[in-house]
């Protein structure tokens, strides 16, 4: 197997446990509650990260003068607060709301992150190619399709999905940032360490969780914490080292496909006819956002001739 198809199939394992996890977030929320989820489960991502930090390590660390050692460990330090409170916001807002809407609407709701990241680049003065309005206009009627009720009401769970998909969206700038700068794999393991520890007042204030509960959804927080957090990330980065970024992107944003047949499948969640329309508008501009101007996708063809 060559290197690129090998990279496809990381990725697309990726984006599987990365939708299935919606259900395992969703049953989760039966035993304990938002935030004593979220704790443990991105605590296990950290411990689980550990092994693979030698993977990420940049080879010029070493021969770095001290000042400039002390410079990148500020800048480890700053990236990580910023990803680690972004990821804690989207999270948390994602997981609060899996109490109130399905698995499979959280999925496609999140995957506006796609959509959200290149407009949101108009503040940092980063061009808008126009097809990116056309998947603006199409995510906003798929929105609508698949969360405004009658009387253009939202439902609470819906709402708060909506704003985590805009934090995971600066915490997808944050990386974009920060990332070539620094260790990305160690980046990962200290975002989702600081979300823990962020978690982890929340959960003994509001919740005072106990042991009979943790126990009793203890599968769920190892799927999400270990494979979700941990494992996916890896291979995110591993399958992305050969995959060209518009395939990569695409692949993963099959997260949103596999949160709708799982929640299906294992919670017998079902949408309406209309909400199924929303979904595929809502995808479509997923894709046509990730796809890759006209001409440079003439240029890149001819390349490959």
């Amino acid at each position: 197997m060559n290197k690129k198809a090998r990279g496809s199939i990381l990725l697309l394992i990726t984006s599987l446990i990365w939708g299935t996890a919606f259900v395992t977030q969703k049953s989760g929320m039966s035993y304990i509650g938002p935030f004593t989820f979220n704790c443990i489960r991105m605590l296990i991502g950290a411990i689980v990260l550990l092994p693979f930090l030698k993977l990420g390590k940049q080879p010029d660390m070493d021969s770095l003068l001290p000042d400039e050692r002390r410079r990148r460990h500020r800048m480890m330090i700053r990236g990580s607060l910023s990803c680690g409170i972004f990821i804690f916001l989207g999270t948390t807002l994602q997981q609060i709301g899996l109490i109130y809407t399905t698995a499979g609407k959280a999925g496609f709701i999140t995957a506006l992150y796609v959509v959200i990241v290149p407009l949101s680049g108009i503040f940092m003065h980063k061009k808008i190619r126009p097809t990116l309005w056309l998947c603006v206009a199409l995510a906003v009627i798929g929105l609508y399709l698949l969360c405004v009720k009658t009387g253009f009401s939202i439902q609470p769970g819906d709402l708060l999905v909506i704003i985590g998909a805009f934090a995971f969206a600066m915490q997808i700038h944050a990386v974009d940032y920060y990332s070539p700068k620094l260790n990305p794999l160690m980046l990962s393991c200290m975002q989702f360490l600081i979300c823990g520890i962020i978690s982890l007042p929340f959960m003994l204030i509001l919740e005072q969780p106990s042991i009979g509960p943790i126990m009793s959804c203890w599968p769920q927080i190892v799927y999400t914490g270990a494979l979700s957090c941990g494992v996916a990330y890896t291979l995110q980065i591993i399958g992305q080292r050969n995959t060209d970024p518009t395939v990569a992107s695409l692949l993963m944003s099959l997260e949103s496909v596999f949160a709708a047949i799982s929640g299906a499948l294992f919670l017998s969640e079902r949408m309406t006819g209309k909400e199924l329309i929303g979904c595929v508008l809502m995808f479509t501009a997923i894709i046509l956002a990730q796809l890759p101007p006209l001409n440079e996708l003439k240029a890149r063809l001819g390349k490959e001739e």
